[in-house]
């Protein structure tokens, strides 16, 4: 099959005409998408129109509703959105630069475009409408995604993600428990677990594994895992928070503040 040269998704239109090169296809819009207002093109979100301290957040409920700009893409009805310490980041302006390189990587766009700018990385919702390539998902399906964040985020009332970022949402839990997972430092765990270390569960028996930041969201969700693996947990944190991470499965716990690391590391068992 070729590839698809031009697909025109109109916003009020009942069906969504596809062009191939060597004919036309047809097929049923998901267009009719439920909002706060009937027939209504906006949304609420929160938003920064610049960045700063919480002073320059502002809900608006004039918010444009995303639409799918490639086939592998699909929109969320956002029931549940939890916040990062990186929406806090990104709100002050942290990584503005690269993150404006990666949603403009030819500079066509002037400063600024990226506002008005929705936070938010975790959501759990509905899928509410589906792009033509996509085949694992369709209207009306639970689901949970981690937002990229160059992408316009969760804390709206619809939100568009790719394929590769949404899988289905576990039955067992609400919209909100999963979304307060924050599936988007779990991902961070998990990459680094996996990923960079090359850790997983057929080869952590008996491993020794040192986390730093142990209490933060990265943190529990790797001590989770490591304790899931069988392997034995250092815990770095401080002392508030110590008990904690000896809930989560923490074997030891190191307090950072004490000034005196390196004596505590030299006071664990072999």
């Amino acid at each position: 099959m070729e590839f698809l040269k031009t697909c025109i998704l109109r916003r009020h239109a009942c069906t969504a005409v596809c062009f191939w090169r060597s004919q036309v296809v047809q097929k049923s819009s998901a267009r009719k998408i439920s909002t706060t207002s009937s027939r209504s093109t906006v949304m609420p979100a929160w938003v920064i129109d610049k960045y700063g301290n919480n002073e320059v957040l502002r809900f608006t409920q004039n918010m444009m509703i995303p639409i799918i700009h490639y086939p592998n893409e699909v929109i969320i009805k956002v029931h549940a959105a939890s916040v990062n310490p990186i929406d806090v980041n990104m709100r002050s302006g942290y990584g503005a630069t690269a993150l404006n390189m990666k949603r403009d990587p030819l500079h066509i766009r002037t400063k600024g475009e990226e506002f008005p700018l929705t936070l938010g990385r975790d959501v759990s919702g509905v899928v509410m409408e589906c792009g033509l390539d996509v085949r694992y998902f369709k209207p009306g399906d639970e689901v949970w995604a981690a937002v990229p964040p160059w992408k316009q985020g969760t804390l709206s009332e619809f939100v568009v993600v790719s394929g590769n970022e949404v899988s289905h949402k576990p039955r067992s839990l609400t919209h909100t428990q999963a979304a307060s997972l924050l599936p988007y430092v779990a991902l961070t765990a998990w990459s680094a677990i996996n990923k960079v270390g090359g850790l997983n569960h057929k080869n952590c028996t008996g491993k020794r594994v040192l986390i730093l930041g142990a209490s933060g969201g990265v943190g529990t969700f790797a001590i989770q895992v490591m304790k899931a693996w069988d392997a034995h947990v250092t815990a770095v944190c401080s002392r508030d928070a110590s008990e904690l991470v000896r809930k989560l499965g923490a074997d030891d716990v190191l307090d950072y503040k004490s000034g005196n690391m390196e004596e505590q590391l030299k006071s664990l068992k072999p």
